[in-house]
């Protein structure tokens, strides 16, 4: 059984991956760079310390974008299923001054709050941390990664 989400809780961290991936690439960069510099381009080792350097720089840019990629096409199913859900409860689509981000927030809100709270959203330019915030049965999204 899944714990209940709320606000304070509704962020996922994991651990091995935000964490101990994230620290061992940017050290092993800094350290990588550190040994880069300290061989002179025409002295023994200094391609295998570029080569070195690159590979942690490559690895740093590749956790970042296998989390970016996932993170847009999320982004635009959850715009297209709280579109329909707008759409349902009022026969009309979402209003265009809502962006992605205040789209993703209001995911959140029940049925009950949500129609009300997307109009307040568009009327008072709501942050996305100012609509969770705003929430007060908050609905649950497990499937965010």
């Amino acid at each position: 059984m899944k714990k209940t989400q709320n606000y304070s809780n509704h962020v996922r961290i994991v651990p091995g991956y935000h964490l101990v991936l994230s620290t061992l690439l940017i050290v092993g960069t800094v350290i990588a760079a550190i040994n880069a510099l300290r061989h002179p381009p025409n002295a023994g080792g200094f391609v295998s310390a570029i080569l070195i350097e690159d590979a942690f720089a490559s690895g740093l840019l590749l956790m970042w974008y296998s989390r970016q990629f996932p993170l847009k096409a999320q982004d635009r199913a959850i715009r297209a299923e709280e579109n329909l859900r707008y759409y349902t409860l009022t026969g009309k689509l979402l209003d265009d001054r809502l962006n992605i981000k205040q789209t993703i927030a209001l995911r959140f809100a029940p049925d009950e709050e949500f129609v009300e709270l997307v109009d307040k959203a568009v009327a008072e330019g709501m942050s996305p941390e100012d609509i969770k915030k705003a929430i007060v049965d908050w609905r649950a999204d497990h499937h965010r990664v």
